[in-house]
């Protein structure tokens, strides 16, 4: 006598994103839109500044630097909220929200402690301190290495995640994020070390970083958005 096995369950789904989780995550596409956005309109009207040769954290320097400053504080804020909604919307995923929120986390220090002049920007002053002016520089890069760290290996770490489920064109696109931010943070680095061959376009490897990190953390947000 045959016996009949009952079909095998299908895998559950994961549910669609509730109103508090989809505002949330909603706050990933605001921060990096706010964040490119003040810095992008501060670059052009800033007078000496370079955004081809001079960082980001330098716009936070001269009169006007509170923008800056301000802008730092409200796009880390906005991210922690997106590394909330990324906890409720993807259930058994630790180690992605703990690296978002590390990004987010030192945005807000790095508004805080202001970074010291680079690559003659305020004008007059030199390519490179000798040393730190003071506790704040400092710690403003001591809170900037994690961050550009983390948010590569959120990069990664989502590619593997995709791979295994079979989702090519985001694992292939999370890959390549991680790879393009990596890349232009060292040439970025070395450029604002004053690097002969790179000093002149510091600011641009640093912008090529920044804008492929909040890109990919905006479509990331869309994409939990999305979900049906």
């Amino acid at each position: 006598m045959r016996t009949l096995t009952p079909p095998a369950p299908e895998a559950p789904r994961a549910p669609a994103p509730g109103p508090v989780t989809r505002r949330l995550l909603a706050c990933g596409p605001a921060a990096g839109t706010l964040f490119v956005g003040a810095f992008l309109v501060q670059g052009a009207l800033r007078a000496g500044y370079d955004p081809l040769r001079h960082p980001v954290s330098s716009l936070a320097l001269g009169p006007h630097g509170w923008v800056q400053s301000a802008n730092f504080v409200v796009a880390g804020l906005l991210t922690l909220a997106f590394t909330a909604g990324l906890a409720r919307a993807l259930r058994g995923s630790r180690s992605l929200p703990v690296l978002v929120g590390i990004w987010g986390a030192m945005l807000v220090a790095a508004g805080v402690f202001t970074t010291d002049p680079v690559s003659g920007y305020p004008p007059g002053t030199p390519d490179l301190l000798p040393h730190y002016s003071g506790l704040a520089a400092e710690l403003h890069d001591l809170v900037s290495l994690p961050a550009f760290v983390a948010l590569p290996v959120a990069c990664a770490v989502f590619a593997v995640r995709c791979a295994r489920a079979g989702e090519r064109a985001w694992a292939v696109y999370s890959a390549v994020s991680a790879v393009v931010f990596a890349v232009a943070f060292g040439l970025a680095t070395a450029a604002f070390a004053q690097a002969p061959a790179l000093v002149a376009y510091g600011g641009l490897f640093q912008r090529v970083a920044v804008v492929t990190g909040w890109a990919w953390l905006a479509l990331l947000g869309v994409r939990l958005l999305r979900r049906p």
